[in-house]
């Protein structure tokens, strides 16, 4: 019991840590410097290295899309528009994730803003994540709930290989996703409002040209 309350204590404090550092951002910023992953935090499934699945060559950021897992920023950020340019080398899943909230899991708690082929604008809420509205997804297993899905209202998808830019506007409880300059879907009253930002190591090959921050 001491070591589990000693490990509850540290979890809470990480929270905490974690929120009390949210940045909201003053001016315009590149989060991707082009030359290597500085300012980012790699964390894949069974603990795999990270060059493994990420690397950087002329200017690109690069995914193999194995094994699951993210690359997230190393700031929380709050009321922010994030933006990243990035194409499909072999088409498949994907996504940008928000509000990321300690502790690192596979998915931990967070709004998924999917990025899968043919499938870009939906919303996934992972664990405790909420908002008003949405499918409960169960568990087949437990019978649990584990999420709940947001289906997109429409598509601005380009074909893969062909570059797209993909928006999350964070706004308080609201969220909002823009493909190619076009809304395409808005999740309201969710009960996150701040967190790491991150991009999805899920299955699809992926190039990255620019990850851009800006204040609302």
């Amino acid at each position: 019991m001491p070591l589990l309350r000693a490990l509850l204590l540290s979890s809470l404090a990480l929270v905490s840590a974690h929120a009390a550092e949210a940045v909201k951002p003053s001016t315009k910023s590149e989060l991707f410097n082009g030359k290597d992953l500085s300012g980012w935090v790699s964390h894949l499934q069974d603990n795999a290295p990270a060059d493994g699945t990420w690397s950087v060559k002329d200017g690109l950021l690069t995914c193999t899309g194995k094994p699951n897992g993210y690359l997230r920023t190393a700031h929380a950020y709050t009321q922010y528009r994030f933006t990243v340019e990035w194409r499909f080398t072999k088409p498949g899943n994907t996504g940008v994730v928000v509000h990321m909230t300690p502790p690192e899991a596979i998915w931990p708690k967070s709004i998924e803003c999917q990025g899968m082929h043919k499938n870009q604008g939906d919303f996934y809420f992972w664990r405790g994540a909420t908002l008003s509205g949405g499918t409960e997804l169960k568990d087949k297993k437990t019978g649990k709930t584990r999420g709940f899905r947001l289906g997109k209202q429409t598509d601005a998808e380009k074909p893969a290989g062909e570059w797209n830019t993909f928006t999350t506007v964070c706004d308080g409880n609201t969220v909002t996703i823009l493909v190619n300059g076009k809304e395409v879907n808005k999740a309201t009253g969710t009960n996150l409002t701040e967190g790491f930002i991150g991009l999805q190591s899920e299955g699809g090959a992926f190039e990255v040209r620019r990850c851009t921050l800006e204040p609302l």
